[in-house]
């Protein structure tokens, strides 16, 4: 089965709709049927509250299959994060760590995972954040592996400049250890600033990559985004999904 044809979208492309009926309405707008579902839409602390969403989702036929991107920070109470996972069905959960806590909250999600049956991807965003560097990125995943691995965002890797943030070389240097893909583009002008375009019609090489996953039988989560036109981005996410099939064809 190609990776397309399990492709999910973070629900953050809509953040400016906060009913989680209105995000499902709008995940099949697009032509999709999985959903992964971000804080904007839900307190995963709030384990009973969050499986009335869970219902909402599943009445509109989406499948929610991951959570993310969660910040753990050493906070035992971060356990129901892994219960409102699995009340969902999930099988992943993306997410950051702090400088400063990341040895305690690694070890208490390894063992979070291996209680909930959970994968765990650190999303890897830019060069401004802690594990937004290939090298810290593999510390994280060395400490972490097999439960933990990593959740590659394309356009963050990019954004940390060409010499290293290459993703499709970061699928070859992570081979097996890719637990997700967050698919999303950026332009970018002279100073640096990014901007958000349709997959595949920015600085991503698309085909490459898609090539990679597939030459690897990748199997973790799919997932597309992208950030602009928060007030209507159903015609770019339209374009992007149409980019991505006609890829797989």
């Amino acid at each position: 089965m190609s990776i397309l044809d399990t492709l999910a979208v973070q629900s953050f492309c809509f953040r400016n709709f906060k009913e989680n009926a209105e995000v499902a309405s709008k995940v099949r707008e697009i032509g999709l049927e999985r959903v992964e579902v971000c804080r904007v839409h839900a307190d995963f602390h709030d384990v009973g509250k969050w499986k009335e969403a869970v219902t909402i989702y599943e009445d509109a036929g989406i499948s929610i299959v991951s959570i993310g991107v969660e910040t753990f920070d050493g906070d035992a109470n971060d356990e129901a994060i892994f219960e409102s996972a699995a009340a969902a069905g999930a099988k992943h959960v993306s997410c950051h760590f702090k400088v400063g806590t990341f040895s305690k909250a690694i070890a208490q999600v390894k063992g979070w995972s291996d209680a909930y049956g959970i994968q765990v991807g650190i999303h890897s965003h830019g060069g401004y954040m802690f594990g937004g560097s290939p090298d810290v990125m593999q510390l994280l995943i060395d400490l972490g592996m097999p439960q933990i691995g990593l959740c590659m965002d394309t356009a963050w890797v990019m954004q940390i400049g060409p010499r290293h943030g290459d993703p499709v070389q970061w699928a070859k240097d992570y081979s097996g250890k890719i637990k997700g893909m967050h698919f999303k583009d950026f332009t970018f002008s002279p100073n640096g600033q990014w901007n958000d375009t349709v997959v595949g019609e920015g600085t991503l090489d698309l085909p490459a990559l898609l090539a990679e996953l597939e030459n690897q039988d990748f199997n973790g989560v799919s997932i597309l985004e992208y950030e602009a036109d928060p007030e209507d981005p159903v015609p770019a996410l339209k374009s992007c999904v149409e980019k991505m099939r006609a890829l797989a064809t």
